[in-house]
C-alpha cells in the first residue's frame, strides 16, 4: 500500500470531525472515478443518509425531495494520516454547498 492508498474497510463508519473537534457525521460512502487501471476519489459522503444511498436505497429521495442529511466531502478536505480518525482540514461551514 503506497501512502496515498488508504483501505475502504478502515473507513466506512468512521466518525468524521472538523478542525474544531466538531462532529459532522459517519463517513457512509465514497464517490470514485475509473482512470485507466486504477480509481481516483472524487469526494466522501458523510451523514445519515449516505448509508441509505450507499445501499442503493435512492428511494428515499422520492420520499423526502432531496437527499438531506448527506455531506459531501471534496478528497482534498479530508485528513486521512490516521484512517481510524478521519478529520476535515477545515470547519465544517467552509465546506462547499452541493444542491442534493
Amino acid at each position: 500500500m503506497t501512502p496515498h492508498e488508504v483501505h475502504l474497510e478502515l473507513l466506512l463508519g468512521r466518525k468524521v470531525h472538523d478542525v474544531e473537534g466538531r462532529a459532522v457525521g459517519r463517513l457512509e460512502d465514497v464517490a470514485v472515478e475509473r482512470v485507466d487501471l486504477a480509481c481516483e476519489v472524487l469526494e466522501f459522503h458523510v451523514g445519515p443518509h449516505a448509508l441509505l444511498e450507499r445501499l442503493s436505497l435512492r428511494a428515499v429521495r422520492l420520499f423526502r425531495g432531496r437527499s438531506h442529511g448527506v455531506r459531501r466531502i471534496p478528497w482534498d478536505r479530508l485528513d486521512l494520516s490516521d484512517p481510524r480518525r478521519p478529520r476535515l482540514t477545515c470547519r465544517i461551514e467552509d465546506l462547499p454547498e452541493h444542491p442534493a
